[in-house]
């Protein structure tokens, strides 16, 4: 099919794309279609394959120009598309469908011209990347963070005991609580009610924070308690409200640590002889996380500053790809299909596209920045060898402590190894990044505020 064909860049990373064919082919298409229905088609009156062209022009006209348009339209996409001297930056994303512009019409008299657009690949222009100066957290694993740890170490090794009847509840204790909302005039709120909620006493490990309101409790004992919650507290349905809670407590349990000495150790891990040994590991576990944490911090600061002086116009087809995608995740953390995940937030009163526009702010920087990275890896021209992907099967054994082997066979499984891969190549793209840049240390911060309580 004789096609010419003009391509028209459009915002929002779109292409125009307007096709010619030649009134030729137009026709000869137009006959094949006419021809193809003469001898399938039954009309009353002639037998199959006898019907002559004049009745069923006559009888059919515009649908067999409407059938003859959309094979035309299609067949010069499709061959457009195929031509492998198509430039690739302008062939369309997997995801995006080409959508036809007006409404063109067949004319056998003359050539075909239609337009099509559709999203294709953001093209990336990058500004600054080296000689950047970056402000990141000032901060250093003290002894006082190594303690910290030892001590959560105690608290997942230690016995708990029912206490005696008579013993008031304090910090630390391990309780078990029913408790339910009261109204203004002190009655029960149907549907509030919580039986047999177990949490660490001081932990503020409850919905209502009413651990010091249980100071001092007994088993058996029935408190209502009144709590007023400002304004920014973290949990919106409580913001600003006043509650009436009626809280039992059924069960009152103590903690027993155990001392800190080498059984310890031996009892958390048969790898560790001395308690020294076990102080060894915690200090080399935290500094690990510090560095993941700083390294994570340094990165985002990086493409942060770069999404700056580097703007893209990303195809609507790709956000909405991105969303769809942490929705697909979102269902597959609580088990169920997106569908189902929609319709369980619906009743509950919650709106997905809600949901989705939230999210929507995030999903473009995500992708603005991984354009970022792939443009980087591509003009640096970083690779993974074979030599490089075996290092890392060797690393990420030690680490799960199993052979080499059973780490290439989960790979291989999961269809995991390209993933490796691009990991790899971001490495050297981080490392690159790191030397080209320059970070100054901001205030003096600590271990938990910036890499929380457990590290």
């Amino acid at each position: 099919m004789a096609i010419s064909r003009v391509i028209t860049p459009v915002e929002h990373s779109q292409v125009k794309l307007t096709i010619t064919v030649d009134k030729e082919d137009v026709h000869d298409q137009y006959d094949k279609l006419v021809a193809d229905y003469c001898k399938t088609l039954q009309l009353p009156g002639f037998r199959r394959g006898k019907i002559p062209r004049n009745v069923l022009e006559r009888k059919l006209g515009d649908t067999l120009k409407g059938e003859a348009l959309n094979r035309i339209i299609e067949k010069s996409i499709t061959d457009v598309f195929e031509d492998e001297e198509f430039p690739k930056e302008n062939r369309p994303l997997p995801y995006a469908v080409p959508q036809l512009a007006g409404e063109p019409a067949l004319d056998m008299g003359a050539d075909l011209n239609f337009s099509v657009t559709y999203d294709v690949f953001p093209r990336i222009t990058l500004g600054p990347w080296k000689g950047l100066e970056l402000e990141i957290p000032n901060v250093r694993l003290t002894g006082e963070d190594i303690n910290r740890e030892l001590e959560l170490i105690r608290n997942r090794n230690a016995i708990v005991l029912d206490k005696d009847d008579d013993a008031p509840a304090v910090t630390g204790d391990v309780v078990t609580v029913n408790y339910g909302e009261l109204s203004e005039t002190g009655e029960p709120l149907a549907g509030t009610d919580r039986e047999d909620f177990v949490f660490t006493l001081g932990s503020g490990y409850n919905i209502f924070k009413f651990d010091d309101e249980l100071m001092g409790m007994k088993k058996g004992e029935t408190r209502d308690i009144e709590k007023s919650y400002p304004d920014d507290f973290d949990d919106k349905d409580l913001a600003g409200k006043h509650k009436k809670i009626r809280v039992t407590l059924t069960a009152l349990k103590e903690k027993k640590l155990p001392d800190l000495d080498d059984d310890l150790a031996q009892d958390v891990d048969e790898k560790f002889e001395t308690l020294e040994d076990l102080k060894t590991d915690v200090k080399k576990r935290l500094n690990r996380n510090l560095e993941n944490r700083l390294r994570g911090i340094k990165i985002n600061k990086i493409l942060e500053k770069v999404m700056e002086t580097s703007p893209v116009e990303l195809p609507e087809s790709m956000i909405r790809m991105e969303l769809d995608s942490r929705w697909r995740n979102l269902a597959r953390r609580f088990n169920t299909s997106p569908e189902e995940l929609e319709k369980t937030m619906a009743r509950s009163g919650q709106d997905a596209e809600a949901i989705r526009k939230e999210w929507r702010p995030d999903t473009i920087k995500a992708l603005h920045s991984r354009l970022i990275v792939e443009t980087l890896i591509k003009d640096q021209g970083f690779e993974a060898s074979d030599e490089e992907v075996e290092k890392n099967y060797v690393s990420l054994a030690a680490e799960a402590n199993v052979s080499v082997e059973e780490i290439k066979k989960y790979y291989a499984q999961e269809n995991m190894v390209e993933y490796l891969k691009e990991d790899i190549k971001e490495r050297k793209l981080y490392d690159l990044l790191f030397a080209e840049n320059k970070f100054i240390p901001g205030p003096q911060g600590n271990y938990v505020d910036l890499v929380g309580h457990n590290g």
